[in-house]
């Protein structure tokens, strides 16, 4: 039986549900246009801790056991937990599988690891490998910033191009068992670099990924943009929304009103953030609330979720290498027999 259609694609015919989800944001995020939707939000961006690094792994730990919790399951009924971040060694995750003592798999996409994490889990989910599957991410502004950028103490002025990271975590359980919306597909992106060097620049950087990804979709499964309710990328921001409309529509494909992208969503204009939001906590807080709850309630029905990742480190940009870039999509359908 062949899974595989054209180039890049994965069909899962035994279609992996999500089962249970959860989203936790900073204060920061729960002020944005979905303050309606998170499960959680934290009312000090510590969220109790001594450090911002402690913060994030709780963060990260508190998505993935509520959402754990949410489908009626217990630790020990989760296969393997699937997970990471944009710290060096990938720590929070790390350090947050040693809590739940389960079988890890550590990933590491950049902003692009909510939906590396689903198309892993949906293909040991399908194959009956696994039967219930935990995929999780989550970063912290005030790590991620003072990690690739400079010391917050410094308070350094943010160039116009610049996107804020948001603190936010959100995790998925995947399972064939149980009502909830399905995993129909995946597009594995490829890497992908059109030189740019400017680290405050991620959507310049990332757009030409989503478009590689997007294209590659659209032709492997010969389906158009208007085949989907949603299209949401994540975490180009403004700018980076607006390269890929240019690129998507040189190449043959206009994106409508159902185009949208999650780091364009998360804030308000009044917040000031420039170009939005970003980081693995972006897309994956907001696919596990308004997303998918939009979906619970049919405002959605087809969903392609191509977050995309900046796969530069602080070496790379210190030595002068461009950042190259990089997109997976995931379709998700709605569950007619989920209830709201």
């Amino acid at each position: 039986m062949n899974n595989k259609i054209g180039d890049q694609t994965i069909i899962f015919k035994n279609e992996p549900k999500i089962i249970s989800h959860y989203s936790v944001v900073g204060e920061k995020e729960g002020n944005g246009n979905f303050k309606n939707y998170y499960h959680y939000i934290l009312k000090d961006d510590l969220f109790g801790e001594k450090s911002f690094e402690h913060a994030e792994r709780k963060m990260l730990e508190f998505a993935i056991s509520n959402s754990i919790k949410g489908a009626n399951l217990k630790i020990a009924d989760i296969d393997l937990l699937i997970g990471g971040d944009l710290l060096n060694q990938i720590i929070s995750a790390s350090f947050t599988a040693r809590h739940f003592d389960r079988p890890f798999l550590g990933v590491y996409g950049a902003c692009s690891t909510m939906a590396e994490s689903l198309a892993i889990g949906a293909t040991f989910v399908d194959g009956k490998y696994l039967k219930n599957v935990v995929c999780a991410t989550g970063t912290h502004f005030s790590t991620a910033e003072r990690q690739y950028r400079f010391p917050l103490e410094l308070g350094n002025q943010r160039p116009p191009t610049s996107q804020w990271t948001v603190t936010g975590a959100g995790s998925s359980v995947l399972s064939l068992n149980g009502c909830g919306h399905k995993i129909k597909m995946a597009t594995l992106g490829k890497v992908t670099d059109y030189g740019i060097k400017d680290v405050n620049n991620m959507g310049a950087a990332m757009a030409p990924a989503a478009m590689s990804t997007l294209i590659s979709h659209f032709k492997d499964t010969k389906t158009t943009p208007d085949d989907y309710d949603l299209i949401l990328t994540g975490d180009l921001g403004k700018l980076g929304s607006e390269i890929l409309m240019d690129l998507m529509e040189h190449n043959g494909y206009k994106f409508g009103k159902n185009y949208n992208d999650c780091g364009q969503m998360i804030y308000n204009n009044n917040q000031k953030t420039f170009q939005g939001g970003s980081g693995c906590g972006c897309s994956a807080a907001v696919l596990n609330s308004f997303v998918l709850k939009k979906m619970d309630e049919g405002v959605f029905k087809r969903v392609l979720f191509a977050a995309t990742g900046a796969l530069l480190s602080t070496l790379s940009s210190q030595q002068g290498d461009t950042i190259p870039g990089i997109c997976h999509a995931v379709v998700i359908e709605k569950d007619d027999k989920k209830e709201n």
